[in-house]
């Protein structure tokens, strides 16, 4: 192998290393962390630093582990249904508002008696807040869907949409919209069974 193919196995270890540290999302982390440990870990070998092969292939192994055990940890959630006026849920959407204005443009809380709003806890630690409006008796009207960053991997949205779907019936909710004008949000519903039924609007039915 040249020498310039190996300076750019090096820097493409170093750049996956540094995206591995921009990732809020610790399985994120791990999977490119363990990607640029591995690339550096060839790396090291192939220009004869023993040491950086071994220690990065040491990293591999400690990411693998985490996987492991992030995968095969069963996690349990719960939704925690709180009042629309709460003032707790009006300074927790007050601290997390620009990344809320970040991931829904324009998103503004103005409560009515048919909102419904509950924090999603994940073994009892607040890991998201969804907030919709009750219409025609049967739509639910998603106006919030938010995950913090630490858990932004799909399982928030799964428990919602699936898990939650029976209590939603029960409830005489029989559709859910949601829209924005975010295109990681659109990603997001599609991969939870919406359709896109118009420019930015999307629909599941239960």
């Amino acid at each position: 192998m040249t020498e310039t193919l190996l300076a750019w196995v090096g820097y493409l270890a170093s750049g996956v290393i540094v995206l591995s540290m921009m990732m809020s999302s610790i399985v994120k982390f791990r999977w490119i962390n363990l990607i640029g440990a591995l690339l550096f870990s060839i790396y090291g070998f192939l220009i004869g630093a023993i040491p950086v092969g071994v220690l990065n292939g040491i990293i591999v192994l400690v990411d693998a582990y985490y996987l492991w055990q992030i995968y095969r940890k069963t996690e349990v959630f719960e939704i925690l249904e709180i009042k629309a006026k709460s003032d707790y849920l009006k300074r927790f959407l007050a601290f997390h508002n620009e990344r809320i204005q970040s991931y829904s443009p324009g998103f503004v809380y103005e409560p009515d008696k048919n909102t419904v709003c509950f924090f999603i806890l994940r073994n009892m630690a607040v890991a998201g807040l969804f907030i919709a409006r009750r219409e025609n008796e049967t739509i639910l009207n998603v106006q919030l869907d938010l995950v913090l960053p630490e858990y932004k991997d799909f399982k928030n949205g799964q428990y919602v949409y699936f898990q939650l779907r029976d209590q939603f019936v029960a409830a005489g909710y029989k559709t859910v919209m949601a829209q924005g004008n975010n295109q990681n949000y659109f990603t997001y519903l599609k991969k939870l069974g919406f359709t896109e039924q118009a420019a930015g609007v999307y629909q599941k039915e239960l």
